[in-house]
């Protein structure tokens, strides 16, 4: 089994994933908050990095 496979979503497909993401990351925010208080930061940073990562990737394309 190939978890790395290349897979094509339709965008209804997406928005279910992104929905389901955001979820479980308010979830995880409002159970968690004080264990990631001390990290809000590197958290921070980790999303910007990424997301300016894959907004450049998108934009070559």
């Amino acid at each position: 089994m190939n978890i790395f496979k290349t897979v094509s979503l339709t965008w209804w497909q997406v928005s279910i994933f992104k929905l389901g993401m955001a979820a479980a990351g308010i979830a995880a925010g409002t159970y968690w908050s004080a264990c990631f208080a001390n990290y809000l930061s590197v958290i921070v940073v980790v999303a910007v990095i990424s997301l300016a990562y894959t907004t450049y990737v998108w934009a070559k394309q």
